[in-house]
């Protein structure tokens, strides 16, 4: 026992200390190019790992894509005006929404349940059913969009696309970002939004150097603006290589692909 001094008395053992009862603190990471992980830039990762996870898992969602690259190739060479683009989109993403929570609600209820139960073939059911509710709805939206301008035999593809550069430029990008995707489902390396083949910001830089350097040819100082936006391209190349995201190649790889999907675009359409 301790007297009432606080001296110990001999054959006791001493108290312990504090200090050293208490539990290791946590170790923090010390890869700084990480940022935290309630940041705002995590949360666009894994939400577009999400994305990418469907695209490289689900036959449906691969379908879906392969379609919504179709519809917009084709609303843009038929210029489709803004609200019936607006329509496309909306019925476009609806369809991808529903598929996306259709496979969050089965792997959910595949990760806690093991045994077959009525209540859960009713929840796939319905999930499943909202997604063929969005398809119908997606395609009642392109009958009703898309037949007047086929059926017009007056109508010419490009006539007015000329006018309309914005179309082909949103065109450009937005395709570009759908093949970046795919490749990356496809590729299964790095996330969406962090390392993997083909880099997206280089292809997303890259291709609007393309889309300006196309635009801006018929105007003075066309080289000039080419040249600053292609420095500007570089720039978010090599950012993305110094802070060791991405190799060379798949920065190379994502230039060619921003590159050449708005090449494509504006040689057919523009």
């Amino acid at each position: 026992m301790s007297s009432s001094t606080g001296k110990t008395q001999p054959g006791a053992s001493p108290p312990e200390d504090p200090e050293r009862q208490r539990p290791p603190a946590p170790r923090v990471r010390g890869d700084s190019a990480l940022p935290a992980q309630g940041s705002l830039r995590w949360s666009f990762t894994w939400a577009f790992a999400g994305i990418v996870y469907v695209i490289r898992t689900q036959r449906n969602m691969q379908m879906h894509i392969a379609a919504v690259v179709v519809v917009l190739v084709l609303g843009l060479a038929l210029n489709l005006s803004r609200l019936e683009f607006v329509a496309v989109i909306a019925a476009i993403s609806l369809v991808l929404v529903a598929e996306m929570f259709n496979t969050a609600v089965e792997a959910a209820i595949d990760a806690v349940v093991t045994d077959y139960h009525p209540l859960v073939k009713i929840a796939k059911d319905v999930a499943a059913g909202a997604v063929l509710i969005a398809a119908v709805n997606a395609v009642a939206t392109a009958y009703l969009v898309f037949y007047s301008h086929i059926s017009d035999p007056h109508h010419e593809l490009s006539t007015s696309l000329h006018a309309a550069p914005t179309l082909l430029v949103a065109g450009a990008i937005l395709l570009t970002i759908v093949v970046v995707l795919v490749v990356k489902a496809a590729s299964g390396h790095g996330a969406p939004l962090r390392g993997g083949l083909p880099s997206g910001h280089a292809a997303v830089a890259f291709a609007g150097w393309t889309a300006i350097t196309i635009i801006a040819d018929p105007f003075a100082h066309a080289g000039l603006v080419s040249m600053l936006a292609f420095l500007m391209a570089l720039l978010v190349a090599q950012s993305r290589v110094e802070a060791g995201i991405h190799s060379a190649i798949e920065v190379m790889a994502g230039a060619v692909i921003g590159t050449g999907m708005t090449i494509i675009v504006f040689q057919l359409w523009g």
